[in-house]
């Protein structure tokens, strides 16, 4: 199987077969991020695909999740993506999903009639960059989708019966801001009913526009002691029920885990535990993140 380009994949699907479909992404356009800046988008031959296919199932006894790679391949037509799917299933019949990441433009360019044609291939559980449900926020990273584009959308989704979990990020609304994009963000959760909540904190890397914007005093990074408590403020806001909220990714701090509504005392709890462990002084700075 090959692989171009470094290749990222949710902590969820450590255990899934990887198949790349495109190289890059094709938005890469996101102010804090710098995951494909190494290589142009484009979108992989059917023939390599097929012949990586062929080669998984020589290697993988079994394949019950496949995890398309790389940054938004939900950014394909809707042919091609049916097209790949139905030689996943060809070649691994026991898949029960085929996921990937996706954004709001992504969603924007399927008709409903292709999102029903997609989710009866098996493709589910679509990893959407949420970041924040404050339009302010989503300006400023330069997600290329307002709150109200990003509701309809996903409420498309829902309708045609694929899952999405939301990817968010904390810190990323900056100081002083993060308990007002924490109540913006659980309003937009609670209105668009995600099958699971993922969770991590944002870095700022070098040789991105966000760094230069802190490196010119326009951004200031949230200390971390903000983003345990706007971590706290969005677990306290969510209304849903039965949905797992996922706050373990390493960039962040305390990692907290559990079924809402269930476990949301549990989780608060943890991180305040979290807190009094780290201690308060050395949480009011801001730590070095060495990747998304």
């Amino acid at each position: 199987m090959r692989y171009e380009g470094t290749t990222y994949r949710p902590p969820p699907e450590a255990d899934s077969f990887l198949l790349q479909v495109t190289v890059g992404c094709a938005h890469n356009r996101c102010t804090y991020c710098d995951m494909y800046r190494d290589v142009s988008f484009r979108r992989v031959a059917m023939d390599q695909i097929e012949e990586d296919l062929q080669e998984a199932r020589g290697i993988f006894p079994k394949a019950e999740r496949i995890f398309v790679v790389n940054g938004d391949a939900f950014v394909l037509k809707a042919e091609t993506l049916g097209n790949i799917a139905e030689r996943i299933n060809f070649y691994f019949p026991e898949c029960q999903a085929i996921t990937m990441y996706a954004s709001i433009q992504n969603i924007r360019t399927k008709s409903d009639h292709e999102l029903d044609d997609l989710r009866r291939l098996g493709i589910n559980d679509l990893y959407v960059g949420v970041e924040s449900g404050w339009d302010e926020v989503l300006a400023r990273i330069n997600k290329g989708h307002t709150v109200a584009e990003a509701k309809h959308q996903l409420d498309r989704l829902n309708r045609a019966g694929i899952n999405h979990i939301a990817n968010l990020m904390l810190g990323v609304a900056g100081s002083g801001k993060g308990l007002e994009n924490a109540r913006f963000t659980a309003e937009f959760l609670n209105e668009t009913s995600p099958g699971l909540i993922w969770v991590g904190t944002l870095g700022i890397f070098d040789g991105t526009e966000l760094y230069a914007e802190m490196e010119q005093g326009l951004f200031v990074p949230a200390t971390e002691m903000e983003i345990l408590e706007e971590e706290k403020e969005l677990i306290n806001n969510i209304e849903l029920d039965n949905v797992r909220f996922y706050g373990v990714h390493p960039t962040n701090t305390v990692r907290v885990s559990g079924l809402l509504p269930r476990d949301k005392e549990k989780m608060i709890n943890e991180i305040d535990i979290g807190i009094a462990h780290v201690g308060e002084d050395v949480l009011l700075t801001s730590f070095h993140r060495a990747s998304l």
